[in-house]
């Protein structure tokens, strides 16, 4: 890494850690550094929403077309990280019956199952059709801060609740302060409240799924962050759309 890049060291690892996007090599690299690039995450969700944003504007005239473009990127520049998680949790839960030792097992488990494959689709398909709302009724460039916010919740949920289990998830968690949580829910509020107000509502979904993870495991893993952030996109991009609709 070269002394220009150094100062966005941390940017640089959540970037390779959250897309495919190519960036500079880090040389000297050390597993906190993980945890530490962090702070970041919400920055990469932006760069995730403005490469979604682009093909869907572009192609608005056809909002199915677009759609497609844009979920295929959206899927693409991730690398389905997220959504990989969210077929395991699907399956994890469905066989784990409330039991965290039984859904810790059963998210060891390479294969996806019926559950993890129905959920996937399903995601999938509600993106789809959202997407292609959100291309008909001019909310493109709105669409750059739903990555964002997704991730910032998946940024909050590691103080809002506990770690479930050693791994990715308790080694974010540990490296995550309120300040840093602040800094970002400020600063996306003040892009919400000028842009489109209703994507506000991500800071209680924030909440309630942190609840939701509490009550029904007494905590979240590092795939409950990934599945976290799929979920919160959609019921963000759902509000987007409703805000419109009639």
């Amino acid at each position: 890494m070269t002394a220009l890049t150094r100062p966005f060291r941390g940017l640089i690892l959540a970037v390779q850690f959250l897309t495919r996007i190519p960036t500079p090599q880090v040389r000297d690299f050390h597993e906190d550094d993980i945890g530490r690039s962090a702070f970041w995450f919400p920055a990469v969700g932006l760069i995730v929403g403005l490469a979604v944003a682009v093909p869907v504007e572009l192609l608005s005239d056809r909002p199915q077309l677009a759609a497609l473009a844009g979920l295929v990127i959206w899927v693409w520049v991730t690398g389905a990280l997220h959504i990989d998680g969210l077929g395991d949790v699907a399956d994890a839960l469905g066989a784990s019956h409330r039991d965290p030792a039984r859904y810790a097992a059963a998210l060891k488990d390479p294969h996806m199952g019926a559950f993890g494959v129905v959920t996937v689709v399903i995601q999938l398909i509600v993106k789809f059709v959202l997407l292609s709302e959100a291309a008909s009724q001019d909310l493109t460039w709105v669409l750059v801060l739903v990555p964002a916010w997704a991730r910032w919740i998946s940024l909050a949920l590691p103080r809002l609740t506990t770690s479930l289990q050693a791994g990715l998830g308790e080694r974010f968690g540990g490296q995550i302060t309120w300040p840093t949580i602040t800094v970002w829910v400020v600063g996306l509020s003040v892009a919400s409240v000028l842009t489109e107000p209703v994507l506000l509502v991500a800071i209680p979904v924030a909440g309630l799924i942190a609840f939701y993870w509490h009550r029904r495991l007494g905590g979240v893993s590092g795939d409950g962050l990934g599945a976290s952030t799929e979920v919160s996109e959609s019921v963000l991009l759902i509000a987007l759309v409703a805000t419109t609709l009639g």
